[in-house]
């Protein structure tokens, strides 16, 4: 039969590894987010880029 601290001690370490993970994968979310956005903002970027030289040619 395990102690009231031994109990304790488990439940802070139980408490302790659920908030360790939760932080991983708010990291890799927040990860891949800034990651689709740097692609999103490119693709801004060339598509106006490409509108801007079909301007200059007068197409």
């Amino acid at each position: 039969m395990t102690t009231t601290a031994n109990y304790v001690d488990e439940q802070v370490q139980a408490r302790i590894a659920a908030a360790r993970l939760r932080r991983e994968r708010s990291r890799r979310r927040r990860a891949e987010l800034n990651e689709n956005r740097a692609h999103g903002l490119q693709a801004r970027h060339l598509a106006k880029m490409r509108h801007w030289i079909d301007e200059e040619d007068g197409t």
